[in-house]
């Protein structure tokens, strides 16, 4: 059993780079075959996930040396199969499935089906990789190799000049964040001579002393490493420039390729939590960069584009979780919101067709004197939403890292729903609103305390910040995420205002935070960047 074990999780990642590796004009020339190549890969891979799963509930973690490289230290290339990874491994897969179903139809008839096909299949190895390497060598070489996928799909089409602008942009920042990671496995072999995660956990949990400044370092560079992969500011302009890639390729970048940074975070948790400035540095960014991303959004035209700015503050938001050392949350939030977000693509035109048929026109707008009225019912009625399941399951907050802001998250979330809802005056849409927000509050506090037993042995839970950063992190999360609320209410009545009006114009081009990365992007390739 332990054999079978061993070899099961092996097999995904070999298939899918067997599929990968099949050159381009014999793919386009056997379309037929290549499709039942990449569908049936993507079933087994998904098929071992959980068989794999299975075995990993009976039998406990698994780690395996397939062989050793003793030169220039040792490193031990193999799989390493707990519950933080067999999460992500079963979230991969089933999204690969979805994903490899939906290119067949949707670029049916076209020439190079087959290359694309072929780069989806090496793409989701190299993640599948990425999740069950044994230490940071191999998760190095996977986080390239992704990287190097990725970059392939994006310039699937090289006659659309602005996709390949978007690429080369994307190129940069991607050497970057390996540049930060190379930096941390450098510096994880000066400290412990190691770069196996055995090692470093248990050198970690055998620590009583305080943090040393390489240990200080390697943190951060690791947290500069994430940020970089999941478009935090202000490495973030590459994403929203990506649209013109195939739906498929957004759906697999920002339902998976992107949350390669947050699981690198929750699967060094325990070395980064050693780290403050690492831990401050994801807070303050993530953040930021959910706050940043939301009101972007809101101004986008594009559907496309509005999923993209959505998508950088869901993983700034992702980011904060990491940062206030409440890794349980951001593992949950990653698995919702890839869901979420590959449906979200997959059936943006469906969407679109959907709200042209149903379009009646502007509703009354409900007047100021209403929504100051009903403020305070929608604030109390929040705060026993969120208390409700708190008691119900007995969950102690003093114990949870981050509880405070992230309960003041939920809170102003439930607040701004049902302040629009009890707003319009509607008895029956104020008693949907009131039912919706009662079952996504029991809901996510059920599946976190799912999530929290299935990682508690696994990821460190921190009792509070670790630095003296934690009274500014939580008046800052309070106050922009409360502006926020309060901006997506009352932002139709203040677009008559003629500053509000050039601010629309600002946030519309991104605050346009991308100058500087279009600027070195042009200087690096020679060349401007296209009309788009």
């Amino acid at each position: 059993m332990t054999n079978l074990f061993s070899i099961l999780p092996v097999i995904s990642p070999l298939l899918l780079f067997a599929v990968g590796s099949i050159p381009d004009n014999w793919a386009n020339r056997h379309v037929a075959v290549l499709r039942n190549f990449v569908v049936t890969t993507a079933y087994v891979t998904c098929f071992l996930s959980i068989a794999t799963a299975i075995l990993l509930a009976l039998h406990g973690p698994l780690d395996v040396v397939f062989f050793k490289i003793s030169w220039p230290a040792p490193i031990g290339l193999g799989i390493y199969i707990d519950r933080v990874a067999i999460v992500m491994l079963l979230l991969i897969s089933f999204i690969g499935v979805v994903i490899s179903r939906y290119s067949l139809r949707y670029l049916d008839g076209e020439a190079t089906q087959g290359r694309f096909l072929r780069w989806i299949s090496f793409t989701l190895g190299s993640v599948v990789l990425m999740v069950i390497s044994r230490n940071l060598v191999m998760f190095t070489a996977a986080w390239m190799l992704t990287s190097f996928g990725l970059h392939q799909l994006l310039t699937h089409y090289p006659d659309r000049s602005w996709a390949i602008w978007a690429a080369r942009k994307k190129f940069l920042v991607s050497r970057l964040g390996d540049l930060m990671l190379l930096c941390a496995l450098g510096l994880t072999f000066w400290q412990f001579g190691s770069s196996e995660y055995t090692d470093l956990f248990a050198a970690m949990k055998a620590s009583t002393t305080e943090s040393t400044l390489l240990v200080t370092l390697i943190g951060v560079f690791l947290a500069l490493g994430a940020l970089s992969k999941s478009a935090q500011f202000p490495f973030h302009t590459w994403l929203p420039d990506t649209m013109e890639t195939p739906t498929p390729v957004s759906a697999l970048m920002h339902a998976g390729i992107i949350n390669a940074g947050g699981f690198l975070v929750i699967r060094l948790s325990p070395l980064i939590s050693h780290s403050g400035p690492a831990l401050d540095l994801l807070a303050l960014v993530g953040g930021f960069t959910a706050l940043f991303g939301s009101v972007v959004m809101l101004t986008q035209t594009s559907i496309k584009r509005s999923l993209a700015y959505s998508t950088i503050a869901q993983m700034g938001f992702m980011m904060l979780q990491c940062g206030l050392g409440a890794y349980s949350a951001a593992m949950l939030h990653i698995v919702a919101h890839s869901l979420y977000k590959a449906y979200s693509f997959l059936s943006c035109g469906s969407v679109l067709e959907s709200a042209a048929r149903l379009r009646t026109g502007p509703g009354p707008s409900p007047t100021i004197l209403r929504k100051l009225v009903v403020l305070p019912v929608a604030m109390a009625i929040a705060l026993g939403l969120c208390s409700a399941p708190i008691w119900l399951m007995q969950i102690d907050q003093r114990t949870k890292s981050g509880a405070a802001v992230l309960g003041i998250v939920l809170n102003i979330a439930l607040i701004q729903m049902l302040w629009n809802s009890f707003s319009v005056g509607s008895w029956q849409l104020s008693v949907r609103s009131l039912c919706a927000g009662a079952l996504v509050t029991f809901s996510y506090y059920a599946a976190f305390v799912v999530m929290n037993n299935i990682l508690a042995d696994t990821v460190p839970h921190l009792t509070m910040l670790p630095s003296s950063m934690d009274n500014v992190i939580f008046w800052l999360v309070t106050l922009g995420f409360g502006f926020i609320c309060i901006l997506q209410s009352i932002f139709i009545p203040l677009t008559e205002l003629p500053l509000v009006r050039a601010i629309y114009v600002h946030a519309m081009n991104g605050l346009y935070l991308d100058i500087p990365a279009r600027r070195l992007t042009a200087r690096f390739w020679g060349q401007s960047a296209p009309v788009q």
